[in-house]
C-alpha cells in the first residue's frame, strides 16, 4: 500500500477547480475516517511549487484553517476566489455548492 501523504496527494489532486474538499472528507474517502489532521499535515509540508492544489481542502466548517506561514490563509482564499468559489461574510464557503463530492 502507498504511504498515506502520497495518498492524499493523489485524491486531492482529482478536486476539480472551483470545489473544495474537507480534510476529514480526504481522509474518510482514503478509508481512514479519523485521520483528518494527518491530513492537514501531509498538505502543510508539500514543498514549494507543488502541483497538489492544497488551496482546495478547508475545515467541516467551510473555513480555511489558519496555519503558519501567516500569509498561508490569504493566499488560500485568494486562490479559491479566482476559481470562482466564493466566501460569505464570516469567511465560509458553501459546502452544500461548492464541496467535491470525490
Amino acid at each position: 500500500m502507498r504511504p498515506f501523504y502520497e495518498r492524499v496527494y493523489d485524491l486531492v489532486r482529482q478536486v476539480p477547480t472551483g470545489t473544495v474538499v474537507t480534510y476529514g472528507q480526504v481522509a474518510a474517502l482514503l478509508g481512514q475516517p479519523r485521520a483528518a489532521r494527518a491530513v492537514g499535515y501531509a498538505l502543510r509540508y508539500l514543498p514549494a511549487g507543488t502541483d497538489v492544489p492544497w488551496h482546495r481542502v478547508i475545515n467541516h466548517r467551510g473555513q480555511i484553517s489558519h496555519r503558519t506561514p501567516v500569509e498561508r490563509p490569504l493566499t488560500q482564499r485568494c486562490l479559491l476566489e479566482a476559481e470562482g468559489v466564493p466566501f460569505d461574510a464570516e469567511g465560509c464557503v458553501d459546502l452544500r455548492v461548492y464541496r467535491w463530492q470525490g
